[in-house]
């Protein structure tokens, strides 16, 4: 079965890493919330798992090859090093309960980064911005 995936920051529809560009192409399953805080670290934000806040997202099934390159690009590590780390994430999509991979940014990269209270990093990139920030490049 292929995985799903949560994306809540550039990885979204219009971000500037926007999941479309992946082949074989993701299926947008639907856009969902989950338990977290999300923080701006300039480009990109990162989410902390748990507490009251709520991070809203876009859910797509992706092939394995995808989840690779996602790994590639949140500079996952087996050891849990990297910038981010690969989560699994029961998350609520209209009625239908999915198991998704989350990319829980690492704690100690959030150091004096300021909190999205929103939880809803398009918008904020947006109105930081003027829009601008979302048609940046693509992170390499």
């Amino acid at each position: 079965m292929m995985p799903h995936v949560l994306v809540y920051g550039t990885l979204r529809r219009g971000g500037r890493n926007d999941i479309a560009r992946y082949r074989p192409a993701p299926v947008f399953i639907g856009e969902a919330f989950i338990a977290g805080t999300l923080y701006d670290l300039g480009a990109y934000p990162g989410v902390v798992l748990g507490g009251a806040g709520r991070v809203k997202g876009e859910v797509y099934r992706i092939a394995p090859e995808v989840e690779r390159e996602l790994d590639r690009l949140e500079e996952v590590a087996d050891d849990d090093s990297g910038e981010y780390i690969r989560r699994s994430v029961r998350v609520l999509v209209g009625a239908q309960s999915i198991d998704c991979l989350v990319y829980e940014i690492h704690p100690t990269r959030i150091a004096g980064c300021r909190v999205i209270g929103s939880g809803d990093w398009i918008a904020h990139a947006a109105e930081i911005a003027g829009g601008a920030r979302s048609f940046s490049q693509p992170k390499e």
